[in-house]
């Protein structure tokens, strides 16, 4: 019989079956606890029952939220985050206080069981290949002896050779084919591969790389990863998310595709960032495999090039709006909740803004959701202002700062560090909002502007003249920190930073746009511009540059940051709802890891090759949170949260399998 073990595994795996000699038992009632489904066993199969443990709840606290002054005039009501509104949840919810909502019950999800065959089906299963790696025993066993070559490789030589490969070609689109086609033979070397080579593939695996694979996905598709949900499927949402074999999710990334990274509205072929997304989710933050669930919405698209395209592979039909929209994206969330239960993180990506800030405030207090457009570019972002802070001297409240893009980004960002700031220095919100501007494609947001602004605008429309240009704009309100989410390459104008450099000495200067043709300037122009006095940061990865005999290293204020931590953080706690205070705590505890040889060369943010232990330091932090909150369901809290959230973190090592 096959059973794996793994000493990494808190849950573990076992394979109860039979070989071809010998008769399979009945599967029909799996033991208390386990999980399973089933299909009719052929000979020489094997069934997989997996462990799945309940998880207690927990009390809850008043508090507030950062998102607030943005997201309730978006509401109807007055509800908050804390208010763990239970409405929308079919058949159970919150209010049962140890969360054994029906989703935990052992619900009929599908009809037939997961198998993992012996012989060839052994190797086409990409969860438990491992290709030359198989021992002769093993080979034995199972029925591989002649369907491998001879050689026995370690995983360690699997990954040389992978590597070995995938440094021949010589395009980055050639490499991501390959690695993510890498994924679809034999996961665990993908993730090993990823793991131990972070900074050299994470511009492959994502950005600035997926960007170009999104738009050749119909081109480049082979084999299909994760659930597409269409217009046509209004009524079966539920029943097609019945269809994925995995019943334990966990982390779903769900994309509509009409807004991927700075590059418009790609359809069906967003799918290409949920997938990207949750691989990081797994190599980054530990958060396994099998409850990784990536989504894409198919209401069409409004991208001719796109509809014309023989091989673009969604709805052939202008992008749907208003009710039908609404409707198919509630029978989504509502599914979700319904089949995988409180528990199940639902991560909004790449959504338009118009739709991006009303979702996460409909969603946020009856669902485990954020928008990582917002909120993890708005964390990551706070991390870095507080670590220039340590090269800069003062506080937050000593900044005047300008955003050059007010999109979900940008205000974002402007709200997380008016908390902050207020948090810290005793002020209400809306003093603390007055040291930020928004400069938008209209420009400066002022009163003037009101009626006509967005809602999430409003909070930054303060009393001043126009300024309809970035150089205007730095003149006028000499601020000391410009951010850039604008997605418009050269927005950060070199008129605007020698300007910015004429009265400070140390400004602080973001293009945190991607990927790297929309960076509103490269490194290289920022110190020539100011001099060599900037404090950089971007949102693409630059080499490191010269100026003026010193090297300095280019911090790249990327999510991968934040939200593989934020997600373990909330498996780890079992929460129930994401509070912006989480994020808080999660800018906070990047911040932390910043040495001073860090700062030495003015790199705001730690190594990618430290990534994982950063993670469980973010895990660590916000799961503190979620239960200081009271919207942790994972009880007893555990005395150790940093070494629990360590001792969950999956990893791809092989197992051996008897």
């Amino acid at each position: 019989m096959l059973q794996a073990s793994s000493q990494e595994d808190s849950h573990t795996t076992r394979a109860y079956g039979a070989h071809r000699r010998i008769r399979h038992t009945s599967i029909s009632s799996p033991p208390r606890g386990y999980l399973a489904s089933h299909t009719r066993p052929c000979h020489h199969q094997h069934v997989l029952w997996l462990e799945n443990p309940s998880i207690c709840g927990t009390s809850s606290e008043k508090g507030t939220t950062i998102m607030e002054g943005m997201l309730k005039p978006l509401r109807s009501g007055d509800k908050e985050v804390l208010d763990k509104d239970a409405s929308a949840t079919p058949l159970g919810g919150v209010n049962d206080t140890y969360g054994e909502d029906a989703a935990s019950q052992d619900l009929a999800i599908t009809p037939w069981s997961r198998i993992v065959a012996s012989g060839v089906e052994l190797l086409r299963d990409p969860t438990y290949n491992k290709g030359t790696a198989f021992t002769d025993e093993e080979r034995d066993i199972h029925y591989l002896r002649g369907l491998l070559p001879p050689v026995v490789l370690s995983q360690e030589l699997q990954v040389e050779r992978i590597l070995h490969n995938l440094r021949q070609y010589e395009t980055p689109l050639e490499k991501y084919v390959d690695i993510m086609d890498l994924q679809e033979r034999n996961e665990r070397l993908f993730y090993k591969v990823l793991i131990d080579h972070v900074e050299e593939l994470l511009p492959i695996v994502y950005t600035p790389t997926v960007g170009e694979a999104c738009q050749k996905f119909g081109s480049i598709f082979r084999r299909p990863h994760g659930v597409y949900i269409t217009l046509k499927d209004k009524g079966k949402v539920l029943d097609i998310l019945k269809n994925w074999p995995e019943k334990d999710v966990g982390v779903i990334v769900v994309t509509d595709g009409e807004r991927i990274l700075g590059l418009g509205d790609l359809g069906v072929q967003g799918m290409g960032i949920p997938i990207g997304k949750l691989a990081l989710y797994v190599a980054l933050g530990g958060i396994r495999p099998s409850t990784a669930l990536p989504i894409t919405i198919d209401v069409g698209t409004n991208t001719e090039s796109l509809l014309k395209n023989p091989f673009y592979i969604g709805l052939r039909q202008k992008r749907a709006t208003g009710q039908e929209y609404d409707d198919l994206v509630h029978e989504f969330m509502t599914a979700t909740k319904q089949l995988y239960g409180e528990k199940v993180l639902v991560q909004f990506e790449d959504f338009a803004n118009h739709n991006a800030f009303r979702l996460l405030a409909k969603y946020s207090t009856t669902h485990l959701v954020f928008n990582d457009d917002i909120q993890g570019t708005a964390a990551v972002a706070l991390a870095a202002l507080l670590a220039a802070l340590h090269i800069t001297g003062g506080e937050l409240s000593d900044q005047k700062y300008l955003f050059v893009g007010a999109g979900e980004a940008g205000s974002g960002i402007a709200e997380i560090v008016a908390l902050e700031i207020s948090r810290h220095e005793k002020k209400t919100v809306d003093e603390a909002r007055k040291r930020i501007y928004l400069l938008d494609s209209k420009g400066l947001v002022t009163k003037a502007r009101y009626e006509s602004l967005q809602e999430f605008k409003k909070p930054y429309a303060h009393e001043h003249p126009a300024c309809p240009t970035f150089l205007s704009a730095i003149k006028a309100l000499k601020p000391t920190a410009i951010i850039g989410t604008s997605g418009q390459h050269g927005a950060f104008t070199k008129e605007g930073l020698e300007e910015l450099a004429s009265y400070q000495d140390l400004p602080i200067v973001f293009a945190l746009s991607n990927p790297t043709s929309k960076s509103e300037c490269t490194a290289e122009e920022a110190f020539e511009y100011t001099k060599g006095k900037c404090i950089f940061a971007s949102g693409s990865p630059f080499p490191p540059v010269t100026y003026g005999g010193k090297k300095y290293v280019i911090g790249q204020s990327n999510n991968c940051y934040i939200f593989p931590g934020m997600g373990l953080g909330c498996v780890v706690s079992g929460a129930i709802r994401v509070h912006d205070d989480m994020f808080l705590a999660a800018a906070e505890a990047l911040a932390s890891q910043i040495r001073p040889e860090h700062l030495e060369r003015r790199q705001l943010f730690p190594s990618f090759k430290e990534i994982r232990e950063i993670s469980a330091v973010i895990g660590a932090a916000v799961a503190a949170k979620a239960y200081q909150l009271g919207l942790a369901t994972r009880l007893p809290q555990p005395k150790d949260l940093l070494a629990f959230a360590r001792s969950s973190m999956y990893t791809p090592t092989y197992r051996r399998y008897r």
